[in-house]
């Protein structure tokens, strides 16, 4: 009974919401639109990878599979983070462009961040029309790009003060943009290529995890029938779920310690 209660609860988690929940939560969190619209469905259908584990191996099969579910949905939800974080800093820097284009034409500060609004998509979209609207209003737009956005919160406070410090001393602001634009291309670089360095270390640190599964795959061709002792229950399911836990610590220890490092 207690196993099927929690292939129930792990079912109910890998299923996807209900669409009319998902648009009202995405009307009342516009910032949180996109990710919730589109929920990958991969890290959900980790978690459904328990159940035949838990037949297999009862209880202690169950806990071990659910150890590695949890460990493979955050590096891919972290991944996926990662991935969207790129794709919001280009689309912040393809807006600065703009903003620096318009006012080196002579066009007013809240129409240049009117057009770059226009032009990008995303958060950098969202923190260029709140710019602009304040401006048209009387107020800074810096306030409107210093926005506590979860993915480029930092970018967008950087080029917030550069655009507060050239209202506040009357200085030109194409000019601080720019500089600002180069340091912001100059981290997405940097971070490439350091991302790049990174995946010999990601990759090693991926091989060592799978080495124990690879040593229970010639325990099991050699005849001693480790399988056996690990799913039979007792002390075997014991040491099954202390080492999937083993394994699941290194990969998100490595995790933290090349995250470190990343700008």
């Amino acid at each position: 009974m207690t196993a099927a209660l929690l292939f129930a609860a792990l079912a109910l988690l890998a299923f996807p919401p209900n669409r009319a929940r998902t648009r009202f939560a995405a009307a009342h969190n516009p910032a949180s639109r996109e990710s919730r619209l589109r929920m990958p469905a991969a890290e959900n259908a980790v978690v459904l990878l328990c159940i035949p584990a838990g037949l297999i191996g009862g209880m202690g099969g169950l806990v071990a599979s659910a150890l590695l579910a949890a460990t493979l949905r955050t590096r891919m939800r972290r991944s996926r983070m990662a991935r969207a974080r790129e794709v919001e800093r280009k689309h912040l820097l393809d807006g600065l462009e703009i903003v620096i284009a318009e006012l080196r034409v002579g066009a007013h500060p809240a129409s240049a961040a009117s057009a770059a609004a226009t032009e990008c998509t995303g958060s950098a979209a969202r923190a260029f029309e709140i710019a602009s609207a304040r401006a048209r209003l009387g107020g800074s737009a810096a306030d409107g790009l210093g926005r506590d956005d979860e993915m480029i919160g930092a970018e967008l406070g950087r080029i917030a003060e550069a655009w507060r410090i050239a209202e506040q001393h009357g200085l030109a602001l194409a000019e601080l943009l720019e500089a600002a634009r180069r340091d912001l291309l100059a981290r997405i670089r940097f971070g490439a290529r350091l991302d790049s360095s990174l995946a010999g270390a990601r990759a090693t640190a991926v091989v060592l995890a799978g080495l124990p599964v690879l040593g229970i795959g010639l325990g099991q061709l050699m005849g001693a029938a480790p399988l056996r002792v690990l799913l039979g229950g007792g002390l075997g399911s014991i040491l099954l779920v202390i080492g999937t836990g083993l394994v699941c610590a290194g990969l998100l220890w490595s995790d933290a310690i090349t995250r470190r490092v990343v700008p």
